[in-house]
């Protein structure tokens, strides 16, 4: 009984694994690269959209907490922050956290510290990303989270072009948030170095951008539910 039992759950759980697409070794060494997020503080951050009474801050922070404990295990993450100083402050950029193994709750701390003020320097904060990853010599991806336009003269598109062509491997990923929806002017940055752009208006859609640009897609998939939901059976003999 026992052994039949245990072959019915290695038949689910083969077959669950079985179902999810199986990375090429390139696609793994990409997506496990050490990874950058430039975090927007600027002042509308900090507003509340019509449909949702809660900041988009707020949103941010929660997606984000359900987001990093599932990537920081599987890539070194670091952290700059764009926005905090005074209103017409351009300079108000922050390395938070290089990238580090596991930062998990390192990461979280410094995201929930996180006030928006100011303006929206991004062109130079994506700049100083790539160059924390030493993105000349190694793999590296920057993911751009933005809820506005470069209000500090910087050219996201000739930036982000000027990067690729020094690039050994860049990948810069921009999630565009705000609840309106729109065009932004940094998805150029994507565009120019083959990353992903995510316009998204709600929580649950800014939790699949960001699994979607920090995470592993092939791993990720073999947490989905049919894996979770065969594996489960097996702890129930």
């Amino acid at each position: 009984m026992r052994q039949t039992f245990a072959l019915r759950c290695l038949l689910l759980i083969t077959a669950a694994l079985a179902s999810s697409p199986v990375a090429s070794d390139d696609a793994a060494d990409k997506c496990q690269s050490d990874a950058m997020i430039v975090f927007d503080a600027s002042g509308s951050m900090g507003a509340t959209d019509y449909a949702v009474k809660l900041p988009r801050i707020a949103r941010v922070k929660n997606a984000m907490q359900t987001v990093i404990p599932e990537v920081a295990p599987l890539r070194r993450l670091g952290l700059i922050v764009y926005g905090e100083g005074a209103y017409n402050d351009c300079d108000s950029i922050e390395l938070r956290l290089r990238p580090t193994p596991d930062a998990a709750d390192t990461l979280l701390s410094a995201i929930k510290k996180i006030n928006p003020r100011g303006r929206t320097p991004l062109t130079r904060s994506v700049e100083l990303a790539a160059e924390e990853l030493d993105y000349r010599n190694k793999p590296a991806t920057v993911v751009l989270l933005t809820d506005g336009e470069e209000t500090c003269g910087g050219d996201p598109c000739r930036t982000a072009k000027a990067l690729k062509a020094d690039a050994k491997d860049l990948t810069i990923h921009v999630i565009g948030y705000r609840e309106q929806g729109g065009y932004f002017t940094a998805r150029c940055m994507s565009d120019q170095t083959g990353g992903d752009y995510k316009a998204v208006k709600t929580e649950e859609e800014l939790i699949e951008a960001l699994r979607k640009t920090l995470g592993c897609p092939f791993i990720t998939e073999r947490r989905s539910p049919a894996t979770r939901a065969a594996r489960y059976a097996c702890a129930r003999p």
